[in-house]
Formats: structure tokens, sequence, C-alpha cells
């Protein structure tokens, strides 16, 4: 990947965390371009990485190997019809990380024949932690798919799924999934103050809860109810607290929160192919 350029259309946050992780990975930064409208961002981009920056997008993905799709879905038609030129008759790989634009939609966009690798990352990837899921479409060789699993680990772990509708639940779970923690975690500090702690130590013993619950499951060799059963004393403090949860349809509640976020990513996905 040392000797592939890599074009990023758009020089936003999902763009900015992959090239400073692809940096931090020994990309060179001579290898990495960014073509951005706004000259605030582009600015800060050559500045803080070196690489070099753009507003011509078609110059930019004509001169690379790879091309990165970071632009808001609603712009997408439009800036892949404009790329379709100078991608014609070349073997670029394509990565898109939009929500909610399907592989035909924007083969269909960019004039046909073109290796499009579909990529969902989370907002933890601006920490270097995100959770990626990535799809290929028909006709992306095995070397690009290393390529676009390359660079999307750059941000965190990447993993594959075979079947593009299933990216619509993985939108509602790793994609819009951080906004349910953080609503969790903003309903537990709120319960504690209610309970007399201090606001910012209700926030503190919160954080510091999820965070190291996160780690204990992921370290652990248990699953998910096994640890669960571990920290919860029969007719103690935990227990009680989760009877209520049950109680109250938490389960069931998470499900159907799911269930509406995949068919919203649906639903979108229909919009923005119908242009």
């Amino acid at each position: 990947m040392q000797t592939t350029s890599i074009a990023f259309i758009g020089g936003g946050n999902v763009a900015r965390s992959l090239i400073g992780g692809l940096i931090a990975d020994g990309v060179p930064a001579a290898r990495l371009e960014a073509s951005e409208p706004d000259p605030v961002r582009r600015a800060a981009l050559e500045r803080e990485f070196g690489v070099r920056v753009t507003t011509d997008n078609a110059a930019a993905a004509a001169a690379a190997g790879v091309v990165v799709l970071a632009v808001k879905p609603q712009i997408m038609a439009g800036v892949a019809r404009g790329l379709a030129a100078s991608l014609a008759g070349r073997e670029t790989l394509v990565i898109s990380v939009a929500a909610g634009i399907r592989s035909s939609d924007l083969a269909r966009w960019l004039g046909g024949e073109v290796a499009i690798v579909r990529a969902m990352p989370n907002t933890p990837a601006l920490l270097g932690c995100g959770a990626t899921a990535l799809y290929a479409a028909p006709g992306v060789t095995a070397m690009q798919r290393e390529r676009a699993e390359f660079i999307l680990r750059a941000v965190g772990s990447v993993n594959w799924v075979e079947d593009e509708a299933h990216m619509d639940a993985v939108t509602a779970l790793s994609g819009s999934g951080p906004a349910y923690f953080f609503l969790l975690i903003e309903a537990m500090a709120d319960g504690a103050t209610a309970l007399g702690l201090p606001a910012d130590l209700a926030r503190l013993l919160a954080l510091e809860t999820a965070l190291g619950a996160a780690r204990m499951a992921i370290e652990s060799e248990e699953d998910i109810a096994a640890l669960r059963h571990q920290v919860t004393s029969p007719g103690g403090t935990t227990e009680a607290a989760l009877a209520a949860l049950e109680a109250g349809g938490f389960r069931a509640l998470v499900t159907t929160a799911l269930a509406r976020a995949e068919a919203r990513s649906r639903e979108l996905a229909d919009s923005f192919g119908k242009e």
C-alpha cells in the first residue's frame, strides 16, 4: 500500500481520521491527496498531515489507484457522476464510506464497470477505535479487498459481510450504535444524580463503568451472557436492577430500535438511489 496512491474525495472527519491512521501505519503523505471545497479544511489537512490538497475531484481521482468517497450521501450522486470520465477504462478501486448508498447505484453514477467496496465505519473511528463493516461488490479482486481492508483498519477493526443487504443491519447496529450507548450512559448518570450523587461524579462513574465493561467483554473469552451472570449475585443489587430493566421490556425495546434504524437505512437507500 505504500506505493498505491489514494485520493479522498471529501476532507471531513472520516477522511481526516483515515488519513491520520494511514500515515501512522507508514503510508507516505506523498501518496495521499484530498479534494475538499472548504478552504479551512483543505489548509488544515495540508498543514497537519502534509498531504496534497485540491478542489478538483476529477483530477484527484484520475491520479489515484484507490478513490475513497467521503462525502455526504445527499450529494454522492452528483459527485460520483463528476468522476465517471476520470475512472473510465481504469482498474481503480472505489471505496464509499457514505451510509445508505448501494453499490449498484454508485456503479451506475460512476459509469458502469467499477470495482466498488462499501464501508460502514462509525464515529469512534475518529479515535482509532472504530468498528467497520465492508462489502465488496462483484468484480472486486482479492488484492482490492486487501487494499480496502488495509485502509479501513487504520481506524479500527474491520469485518466483511458477503450480502450487501446486511449493510442496513450493520448501519443499525454499529453505525448508529454509539448513540445508543451515549443515551444509556446519559440515563445512568441522570439516574444516579436523582439518587443524590453530584452530577460530575455520576457522569464520571457512568463513563468509566461503560469503558470497563466494554474492555471486559472484549478481553474475556466468556460470552456476554456469561459475564452478565458472573456479576449478578442472587438476591443482590444487580439482580434487582436487571429485573427492573427486563420488566420494562428492555430487550424488546432495543430490538425495536434496531429494526427501525434498519428500516430507515433501507428507506434512505431507496431515496438516494432515485437520483
